[in-house]
């Protein structure tokens, strides 16, 4: 798979798991401004736990294989 197809197949897989969880709003894709101003803890309390989803959801894929 090429770095481009890498690429975009684990940006497909971030907004799948952001709709799987309600949180489409704190994807960088579809709200792209300026985070610098806010505490880590804010932006940790948005965007985590869809880091979260991703990698269940890549366990799973990983005992399918």
């Amino acid at each position: 798979m090429s770095n481009s197809a890498t690429k975009e197949a684990l940006r497909q897989l971030k907004m799948e798991a952001a709709e799987e969880i309600g949180r489409l709003q704190f994807v960088k894709e579809n709200n792209d401004h300026y985070k610098g101003d806010l505490p880590s803890k804010t932006n940790g309390s948005e965007g985590g736990p869809i880091g979260g989803q991703m990698v269940k959801k890549l366990m799973a894929m990983a005992r399918n294989q």
